[in-house]
């Protein structure tokens, strides 16, 4: 959960938001070098007199050709790395379906025989203590600690994107189109999330909660809405 004054990302809870925070922190590095490399030859320019230089116009030239190549590189090979690691999907341990309503989730768990739900805002005047406003439900989604789990995303109206920081995850719910991804979370908790996409008056007003819990409490909840 964000802080009111935090500058930076929120804990990662997942393998691919610590990987995005890494490249975060490593093209920043590189903006650094870049930025400070244009300043000192301002600073240069501006003390120093003019005078014609001696390096030939050719060396000048492969020199600013090799130096912005090596720099995309730098960024773009790690970024690549990740996208194919987002892409990733083996043998996921549970499927969980997510479609989007104006303006609340619904949510199924397709590996149990009847396991669903719909998920709307808790109101204001109905908010228990330690609740967060405009980000609390009523029905949270469960999963459970380091299990491979794959959510499949559409809609029912408008467009929607189901988005949750700690977890590098956001993908659009597109109505009649099915799109995928996959997460782990790498400790329990409870990690918010919003629409991230502008979906009608109440779009402010369909957060996402997920719960991650050890292995044998989702078996005792998931066997208690079964049963």
């Amino acid at each position: 959960m964000a802080n009111p004054s935090q500058l930076g990302f929120q804990d990662a809870s997942s393998p691919i938001m610590e990987e995005l925070i890494e490249f975060h922190d490593h093209a920043l590095m590189v903006a650094l070098m870049i930025c400070s490399l244009v300043l000192y030859l301002l600073t240069l320019m501006l003390k120093e007199k003019l005078s014609s230089t001696a390096v030939d116009a050719q060396e000048i030239e492969l020199i600013w050709t090799i130096l912005p190549a090596i720099v995309l590189i730098l960024l773009a090979l790690p970024s690549l790395q990740i996208l194919y690691m987002m892409d990733e999907l083996d043998e996921p341990d549970l499927t969980l379906k997510a479609i989007g309503h104006q303006w609340y989730w619904s949510y199924e768990y397709t590996d149990f025989k009847d396991l669903s739900f719909d998920s709307y805002m808790t109101p204001t005047t109905d908010l228990l203590p330690g609740h967060f406003r405009l980000l609390e439900v009523d029905h949270r989604v469960i999963i459970p600690m380091e299990s491979p789990i794959r959510i499949i995303i559409t809609a029912d109206d408008v467009l929607h994107s189901w988005t949750v920081p700690t977890l590098g995850v956001k993908t659009d719910a597109i109505p009649g189109r099915l799109n995928q991804t996959s997460f782990i979370t790498t400790r329990p908790g409870i990690f918010y999330g919003q629409c991230s996409e502008i979906c009608g008056a109440n779009h402010s007003f369909m957060p996402i909660v997920v719960e991650s819990t050890p292995l044998g409490h989702f078996e005792a909840w998931s066997s208690l809405l079964t049963s």
